[in-house]
């Protein structure tokens, strides 16, 4: 027997031994509170013998329901199920008595009805027990997968062909790694915290990795909207404030998502990348799937659509995953509180409070939710369904308040490259073959927040300017979290200030915003976009005082006699139609930032001034407007660095865009960056929409009644707003991810709980 078995079969008889003991722990407990059931001689025993009574008893117990309940099972089989599952519970008191009687000397002893009771109780010990010593057990875990791959393909008639191979055209799983940049997942990769990625690497007939490049707005909502709907136009920030409304939009909140959505599909007449036999997983966005879950956009819907919270409900109908979340839950919260008072013994800077409801916020993200989300994957994969995307927001979540190189943060990166295993290991058992691509959507980029460096805030500065008061102690900007607002969404619960942030109470203060190190600001009585001259005519000082400020970058505003420019210190200021990468105050920010910045100077809903942190291309650090030590949302290092991950078998990324250029016809704006990869979500949307026509052929529909992931033209809006009427019915070309889908029933994302899988192991 080689090393590998004689561990496997060391660590099944550990796992047989502590059940038994813990069971047995459970029997004597029982026999302690309940009066009718006893496991001593009438006239008492010794500590020793009744605790060997109880050994033997568990011992029996466990056993018969190991041999015996599952031949009873089957052969009960054509009882229907009510009675069945009434049945259940004195067949299982059955056995306990049996297993009683076994006792030598009689020496236990219940009556019926304290059996059942005795009896449900050893067995959700033993469940629980045995679940959370085995969720580390890949093979059990395969096995039941195998089991459950076999099931599935019976009930679907879809054999393995006779050469093992299987049927139709390969399907495709996109995994987003949230926050993870391109050198980040390199490094982890080559220091062994990702041993599944280096993999896929190392292998000449595996994946390859390049980097692309984000749009200015370097943040999920602007990256996610422009992957899946292929478009994100006029998003120039995480959050950011319309003034014809009077509103902030916040990507991470359920109204603006399915606004945000709504907009796009009318941008571009198509449903999304996964409007064909599609499903979206943990998402800000639906992408046109009609199999949902936790789809934040799809949270604001009303009425029947709304099953944004179905992978939850899904997920833990399993009991077996509910003990091992719950487990993995309570020990990432102590893990987050051990790992923080370390940071504040050693005095590690730069450093940002972690108490308060974060610890939880934390474990939602890097535990729940990456379950529920891959559970539901695997799901999918069983399914067969041709497109599958999924965002784990582990990393993201830990990065933004431990930071992205972190010990901390890499813990998380070894995780996810575990679950990233177990969906390549599924692959070889689900009934169509898949092809697996994992992304990001933005990086990170490490340094002290502003407010920590400097002692006031954004706003402060911008108060400051303005000739206005500022308070004493600065304020400091809630921190932009998806987690957070998830972790509201999943509890039903109202997001934190979403109703007295959408209104700002003054009109005539100025609106400060803040996306990572990209601050917003805003002037709510000026129609339309402020120019310089307005701005120099009421606050004088202000845009001197924020160009010349050390934490600061550039800003981007406009003017009535020069067009908008952008300006730096010492007086900088150049034309935006003229700008160069590597030239004036942008020199530093690398390349592509000239065109990222003209890009967003053309959104209807750009703020008044736009401002860019400072950037170290030494060191790679910029300032945060947020309290984040990880940062994303602007300009500057890692965070605009993103990574794409993908099979050979597909075509190369840039051969993709060259071939989806028609002679002749330049696209707007560069869409690959010399040596970097693609530029732009939506060129990545190009990139991802290829592969899925390359994979299953034309994006055929099945039914022409639109999708569950578009806004219907008479759905109304959470703010009483109608949604307005979709361009040309959604009848956009098919064969770019297609804007109609393939309709299957909404109960499909909830699956039997005889076929619940288990989800990733914490």
């Amino acid at each position: 027997m080689s090393d590998g078995r004689w561990r496997r079969a060391g660590g099944t008889l550990i796992r047989v031994v502590a059940v038994w003991a813990v069971s047995t722990l459970t029997l004597l407990t029982l026999a302690g509170i309940l009066p009718d059931f006893r496991l001593q001689a009438a006239d008492g025993d010794t500590v020793t013998r009744t605790a060997f009574t109880a050994a033997w008893g568990a011992g029996a117990f466990g056993l018969l329901s190991a041999l015996v309940w599952p031949v009873l099972v089957r052969a009960l089989l054509i009882v229907p199920a009510l009675v069945l599952g009434a049945l259940v519970f004195f067949l299982n008191g059955s056995l306990l008595l049996i297993a009683l009687r076994l006792i030598p000397d009689g020496r236990g002893d219940a009556n019926p009805e304290t059996a059942v009771v005795v009896a449900a109780v050893m067995s959700a010990v033993a469940s629980a027990t045995s679940t959370a010593l085995a969720v580390r057990d890949d093979d059990a875990y395969r096995r039941r997968l195998s089991r459950l791959a076999d099931r599935r393909r019976r009930r679907s008639g879809m054999p393995r062909s006779a050469d093992g191979g299987r049927g139709g055209p390969p399907g495709i799983v996109f995994v987003q790694l949230d926050g993870v940049g391109h050198d980040v997942l390199e490094q982890a990769a080559a220091d062994g915290l990702m041993p599944t990625v280096a993999g896929l690497l190392a292998d000449e007939a595996g994946h390859r990795l390049t980097p692309w490049t984000t749009d200015w707005s370097s943040q999920t909502g602007a990256s996610q909207l422009g992957i899946l709907h292929g478009s994100n136009f006029d998003v120039p920030a995480f959050r950011w404030f319309e003034k014809e409304t009077g509103t902030v939009m916040v990507s991470s909140r359920p109204a603006s998502a399915l606004e945000l959505q709504r907009r796009a599909i009318a941008r571009t007449h198509d449903g999304g990348l996964l409007t064909v036999d599609g499903a979206s997983r943990g998402n800000l966005f639906s992408g046109g799937a009609d199999q949902l879950a936790l789809v934040l956009s799809m949270a604001a819907r009303l009425g029947k659509g709304r099953r944004s919270r179905a992978g939850y409900f899904a997920y833990f109908s399993d009991p077996a995953n509910a003990v091992r979340t719950a487990l993995s839950f309570v020990a990432e919260v102590g893990r987050e509180i051990g790992q923080s008072v370390r940071a504040r013994v050693r005095k590690e800077s730069p450093r940002v409070k972690r108490g308060g409801l974060y610890p939880f916020i934390r474990a939602f993200a890097t535990v729940v939710e990456r379950d529920v989300v891959v559970a539901a994957v695997i799901g999918d994969m069983f399914a067969g369904r041709t497109a599958v995307y999924a965002d784990l927001v582990a990393y993201d979540e830990v990065a933004h308040h431990s930071g992205p190189h972190s010990r901390d943060a890499e813990k998380v990166l070894t995780r996810l490259d575990r679950s990233l295993g177990l969906i390549l290991k599924i692959a070889d058992h689900t009934p169509r073959d898949y092809r697996i691509v994992l992304l990001s959507d933005h990086g990170q980029s490490p340094g002290e927040t502003f407010a920590g460096r400097y002692g006031l805030t954004l706003k402060d500065l911008v108060r400051a300017g303005c000739g206005l008061p500022v308070p004493r102690r600065a304020q400091r900007t809630r921190s932009a979290s998806e987690a957070r607002d998830a972790v509201r969404i999943a509890l039903h619960r109202p997001v934190a200030g979403e109703h007295e942030a959408e209104h700002p109470a003054k009109p005539s203060d100025p609106v400060v915003l803040a996306s990572g190190n990209l601050g917003l600001l805003s002037f709510p009585d000026i129609g339309g976009r402020a120019s310089r001259e307005q701005l120099d005519r009421r606050h004088p000082a202000l845009l001197g005082t924020l160009a010349s400020h050390p934490g600061v970058g550039f800003l981007l505003v406009r003017s009535q006699k020069h067009g908008s420019v952008v300006m730096g210190r010492g007086g900088a200021e150049v034309p935006v139609a003229e700008l160069r990468d590597g030239e004036g105050p942008i020199a530093v920010f690398g390349a592509g930032a000239a065109e990222a910045v003209r890009r967003t100077d053309g959104f209807p809903h750009v703020a008044d001034v736009m401002i860019n942190s400072m950037y170290d291309p030494g060191t790679g650090r910029v300032h945060a407007f947020e309290e984040q030590i990880g940062s994303h949302g602007g300009l500057g290092g890692e965070q605009s660095r993103p990574f794409l991950l993908w099979p050979r078998t597909l075509t190369d990324p840039l051969d993709v865009v060259a071939a989806d250029t028609p002679p002749g016809e330049a696209p707007e704006g560069p869409v690959v960056a010399p040596s970097a990869g693609p530029v732009g979500a939506e060129t990545v949307h190009r990139v991802l929409a290829r592969w899925l026509r390359e994979l299953s052929g034309p994006q055929v529909p099945l039914q022409q009644e639109g999708f569950a992931g578009a806004v219907r033209v008479d759905e109304p809006f959470p703010d009483g707003r109608e949604g307005k009427e979709q361009q040309d019915r959604q009848e956009g070309p098919a064969g770019a991810g297609g804007p109609l889908t393939a309709a299957r029933d909404s109960d499909e994302a909830v699956p039997d709980p005889d076929d619940a899988v288990p989800g990733t192991r914490g």
